[in-house]
């Protein structure tokens, strides 16, 4: 190993301590510690294992460089899809708290970052996990990583100007400078830059660190006293309004880059007529729309924050990435903390039998994984499976019991706006299913009636662009929450498509409506692309072949399922939006808090508990978010596949028809309709 140290003078400089070690081998590597520096002496090692224990000579250094290691930072050159030592630096850094710096050649491209900051996280692997999953050809590049090696190293490097060389030399030992003068604001700090070969111009990725990285993420121990929710003064700009602020737009600056961001790309454009807009979580990875963010909205600027908001909600769902879980037993074991699983809903006992039916009944003895929740009903933590909380989350070696979905995943400003809205949703689909299998007749709205004068329109507006009668129906259970059935009956076009559905739920009943409009938009754009009828008619006959979500409206657009949906009548009296919102009676608060009492005191007051996951990853808490998993025992919950349903073991879906005087005694098991809900 060699130090190189230049005097401005060129006078001798006799050798001392070095100050920024720069390990790798290569012309880029050759370059960062030739070039001449006047403060920083640079020293060029194979590996980390060729450092010496010694300390560098502070006296030279910016106040405030804390150097432990023999070294203030680490410059790290490595060339193709291999990175041998990377690791091993990691690990020397982080025991020495000494920040590093990446430069690595590969595929046309030259990139200098991420900074690395030990202990904080954010490391060279986090950006080749965003990469890898915003890269289409990513699993092209894996396959090229697993290869023997061979001269492409070399060409490689080759390839690389020498001007070019030196510029990348020059800009390494400048960011160097900022990083030990002020990390924080050096360029790579929580990015990378990207310098083309081809036109030697640089681009800027942000990244967030990700929180399941096996290298630096260290998340916090998922904990009872972690899931205090205590009370607190969330005082709102308007009465009318359920949210504290409105998303602004540079969230997308934070979470959107079609390299490294946790957010692909957000496209915005009209659906049915609708101003529209699709935020796009990691889609090398994922097969299907349903997964990714989607906003509708009366305008494309909130269409687009409304999209970022749902993709960041999924984005924390799926699995945890704020809390590390740590508990793990049987319901048996823990059933003084826990709530039973069976009070979520099962499929019928008979499914149990089919052959290769991928569900099996719930076991008390069972040993799962459980994360803490917030029971409004204990006011008090309480354990959760894991694999509730999180719908992604798939224990290995473990038995499934149900299928779980997003329902109830919501995001806001603060967990408890996060938790109003994940209860919203709760309602919107135990609703829906509700009317759905008991058969309900419910009413019809006069959309006329509606003070805004939008709602009317859009109704025409749909009416005419599709050839299509919109109906909307007021759902509203025993909580009184504003619930919205929509159902548009197609009257021309009957080879094209039957019928399609929505749902909506809100505070505001109009804006509910609203919402229930523009969710069906998009449905009825694809439904009057034509439909393949062939293949849904055997579905009509084996219910249990509606399998996955597309399977659902596509059943729907059948013709000859029009009668399925004859118990809602669109011909009865029409009730106005007001008589909704009177029914409602919702108070007008100050304070977001009163409203969140107000909701989670409507389903106390029906015997049900409300249960609140803090599902906020690290992702989101860097951009001041929240979000939450809303959970109700009792409730119905939303699944997609007819064999899939969890309709037992909920005693409300055979009570509620009676108490709401849809009918004059309870409900019977063999009268809950045998039909595939038409949730879309």
């Amino acid at each position: 190993m060699t130090e190189v140290r230049e005097d401005p003078s060129g006078a001798r400089v006799e050798p001392r301590p070095f100050d920024v070690a720069v390990i790798g081998a290569g012309r880029v590597a050759r370059a960062v510690t030739a070039q001449g520096e006047g403060r920083l002496a640079y020293l060029a090692a194979d590996s980390v294992h060729d450092l010496p224990a010694g300390v560098a000579g502070e006296q030279d250094l910016p106040a405030g460089v804390a150097v432990e290691s023999g070294c203030a930072a680490l410059v790290v050159v490595s060339e193709g899809l291999v990175r041998a030592g990377e690791q091993e630096v990691q690990e020397y850094a982080s025991v020495r708290g000494t920040p590093w710096l990446p430069v690595h050649l590969d595929a046309g491209w030259i990139t200098v970052g991420p900074l690395v900051r030990p202990p904080r996280p954010g490391c060279p692997l986090c950006v080749r996990r965003r990469q890898s999953r915003n890269r289409t050809d990513s699993a092209a590049r894996r396959l090229l990583r697993d290869q023997p090696r061979s001269a492409s190293r070399e060409t490689g490097a080759a390839m690389v100007p020498p001007m070019l060389v030196t510029a990348v030399a020059r800009l390494v030992r400048d960011e160097v400078r900022t990083v030990l003068a002020r990390a924080d604001v050096a360029r790579t700090d929580g990015a990378i830059l990207r310098l083309s070969l081809l036109d030697a111009s640089v681009r800027r990725h942000r990244f967030l660190s990700d929180p399941l990285c096996p290298r630096c993420s260290d998340l916090p121990s998922d904990t009872r006293l972690g899931m205090a929710l205590p009370r607190r003064p969330l005082i709102k700009a308007d009465p009318g309004e359920f949210r504290l602020h409105d998303l602004h737009s540079g969230v997308a600056d934070r979470y959107v880059d079609a390299e490294t961001g946790l957010i692909a790309s957000v496209d915005v454009g009209s659906r049915g007529g609708i101003p529209s807009a699709v935020a796009r979580l990691a889609p090398a990875r994922i097969h299907h729309d349903s997964q990714h963010g989607f906003g509708r909205a009366g305008d494309y600027r909130s269409a687009r924050l409304t999209a970022l908001a749902e993709a960041l909600e999924r984005s924390s769902g799926e699995r945890p990435g704020g809390r590390r879980t740590t508990v793990r037993g049987s319901y048996e074991e823990l059933a003084d903390d826990a709530i039973d699983p069976r009070t979520l809903g099962t499929p019928p006992q008979e499914l149990y039998r089919l052959p290769g039916y991928p569900y099996v009944p719930f076991a008390p003895e069972q040993k799962t994984s459980w994360v803490w929740g917030y029971s409004f009903a204990r006011s008090a933590p309480v354990l959760v499976p894991e694999s509730i909380a999180y719908y992604g989350r798939r224990p290995e070696n473990e038995p499934r019991w149900v299928f779980e979905t997003s329902n109830g995943c919501a995001a806001g400003s603060c967990l408890e706006e996060a938790i109003l809205y994940g209860l919203l949703e709760v309602a919107e689909r135990d609703a829906f299913l509700m009317t759905w299998y008991a058969r309900l007749a419910v009413p019809r709205v006069d959309l006329d009636s509606a003070a805004d004068r939008r709602i009317p329109l859009m109704e025409e507006m749909l009416a005419r662009r599709f050839g299509c009668e919109i109906m909307i129906f007021s759902t509203m259970l025993e909580q009184r929450v504003p619930t919205f059935l929509t159902l548009a009956v197609n009257r021309t076009a009957e080879a094209r498509w039957a019928m399609a559905f929505g749902a909506a739920a809100h505070l505001d009943p109009e804006r509910a409506v609203r919402s229930a409009l523009r969710e069906v938009a998009p449905l009825l754009r694809a439904l009057s692309a034509g439909r393949d009828h062939a293949a849904v008619e055997p579905m009509l006959a084996y219910p249990l072949l509606v399998r996955d979500m597309d399977d659902h409206p596509a059943l729907y657009a059948h013709p000859a399922t029009r009668p399925r949906a004859d118990f809602l009548d669109g011909d009865g009296p029409r009730l106005p939006l007001s008589a909704v919102t009177a029914r409602a009676g919702w108070p007008r608060h100050a304070d977001l808090t009163d409203d969140l009492d107000e909701l989670v005191g409507r389903w106390l007051a029906a015997g049900l508990d409300v249960i609140a996951v803090d599902t906020t990853s690290t992702e989101q808490a860097a951009g001041r978010f929240a979000s939450a998993k809303v959970i109700v025992p009792g409730a119905l919950p939303m699944t997609f596949g007819h064999a899939s349903r969890r309709t037992e073991g909920l005693p409300r879906l055979l009570t509620v028809p009676r108490l709401l005087g849809y009918r004059d005694r309870d409900l019977r098991p063999e009268e809950i309709n045998p039909h595939p809900h038409p949730f879309p």
